[in-house]
């Protein structure tokens, strides 16, 4: 083994672990009892602040959204609290109808005709789409907003970086934040597998450009991202020619937590659901006819083929797809598009309500927004965000690091968890900062 790594001894084998540590060991304090580790993890956590304490405009992929106390009920069942989809469908049909029940919900808002059971988050689902669009168009060039998250930039890059395929930026409009369709034009070349751009998108805008794009992209793969709670309101992805759709489910029945866990959603057209990854729950018959579910189209996974797979993720997101499917069967369908007309009417009045305040800018992109925008001051960012903090509130995202042009805006975000009060704080404390 040595000699294979070649290294000289087994003492290299450990060279990254510290001196110290090797020598002294890891000092761990005495063991706890259990009622001395209670109180002690109590006082650690009563340093945190939650939504319920304190209102929090920070969105940037994460939102806040009201869960009904039935879908926390039906998630807790013993039969579904697992993130891992069942492999014996003979004693697993309630989780199958469930995921299989998500699925049909996922296809009917995002126009897909397949929709996978989920995946780990949009960011994993990206970089999935990333290869599939390679293994759909070929190029090994791949084309990607930058009106989006930076992390999922991030994990796109690592996908791409595995398979050799280059990722290029495509700009957004200084004036519109949509994307730059001349800059989208000019690096189209036969090279390219495909595009991917959001509505809404990082900004919190709508892309009006939706069918221009797919003019642009002609046969190329268009890869769409989606806070599918818009699509209570909006086209579907389909509508306007989406090849494959992603996003995240978390403002389905998920909560906050620290930012986690996520569920990633995946669509794509029915003549490439062979190539798509993850899961596919299907309905069928058993022998004595009766309807019944089971997981299909497995081969593409890594623990049927290994290295013959479309995808490495083996896993996925059930408990929080059971949650999704309680939300929206919960909600209903009028239900869901209150809620959303609810975060665009929030978002429009707050900005508004910024956008009046002397050296402020709300919005700072022209566009329809969905419920984040990004606010302009000439205010350093990081002094305002203290002051919000100091009075209680949990301001926006700081744009600056990850977007320079930027770099006295935040993007916040509201949702139909504020109230007036909560609008009125906010307003009252930037009102305040000079």
């Amino acid at each position: 083994m040595l000699q294979y790594l070649k290294l000289k001894s087994v003492e290299e084998l450990f060279s990254d672990i510290p001196a110290s540590v090797r020598t002294d060991g890891l000092r761990l304090p005495d063991g706890l009892t259990e009622l001395e580790l209670r109180r002690e993890l109590e006082a650690m956590m009563a340093v945190n602040r939650t939504v319920s304490q304190q209102p929090t405009f920070l969105g940037a992929g994460v939102y806040h959204h009201f869960i009904p106390a039935a879908v926390k009920t039906i998630v807790m069942r013993s039969e579904f609290i697992t993130s891992y989809t069942p492999y014996q469908p003979e004693i697993s049909q309630g989780m199958l109808q469930a995921l299989f029940e998500y699925q049909s919900f996922m296809t009917e808002l995002t126009g897909m005709d397949a929709v996978n059971c989920s995946m780990y988050d949009a960011s994993t689902a990206l970089g999935e789409a990333v290869l599939m669009s390679y293994r759909l168009s070929g190029g090994k060039k791949f084309l990607i907003s930058r009106a989006i998250s930076p992390e999922k930039k991030l994990v796109a890059q690592t996908y791409a970086r595995g398979a050799d395929i280059q990722l290029t930026e495509v700009g957004y409009d200084p004036m519109t934040g949509s994307v730059d369709l001349e800059d989208l034009e000019s690096k189209m070349d036969p090279d390219v597998s495909g595009f991917y751009f959001e509505s809404p998108n990082f900004f919190g805008l709508i892309e009006p450009g939706a069918a221009e794009i797919r003019n642009i992209l002609g046969a190329k793969t268009m890869v769409v991202g989606v806070n599918p709670m818009v699509l209570a309101l909006v086209k579907p992805p389909a509508d306007y020619g989406a090849d494959i759709v992603v996003g995240d489910a978390q403002v389905f029945g998920s909560s906050m937590s620290l930012g986690g866990p996520m569920i990633g959603l995946f669509g794509c057209k029915m003549e490439h659901v062979r190539k798509m990854p993850g899961r596919l729950i299907g309905l069928t018959v058993d022998s004595d006819n009766r309807r019944s579910y089971c997981m299909t189209l497995q081969t593409r996974e890594q623990n049927i083929r290994r290295g013959k797979a479309t995808s490495n993720i083996c896993s996925n997101e059930a408990l929080l797809a059971v949650a999704s499917a309680a939300y929206l069967s919960l909600v209903g369908k009028s239900g869901l598009k209150d809620i959303a007309a609810k975060n665009i009417e929030h978002a429009y009045l707050l900005a508004s309500r910024i956008g009046s305040l002397k050296g402020f800018k709300a919005p700072h992109f022209k566009g329809t927004h969905f419920n984040e925008f990004v606010v302009t001051s000439e205010i350093d960012p990081n002094r305002i965000h203290e002051e919000l903090l100091s009075n209680g509130i949990h301001g926006g995202f700081p744009l600056g690091k990850d977007f320079p042009e930027l770099k006295n805006s935040v993007l916040y975000a509201t949702t139909e968890m504020h109230t007036k009060g909560d609008h009125d704080r906010l307003v009252n404390a930037l009102e305040a900062v000079r």
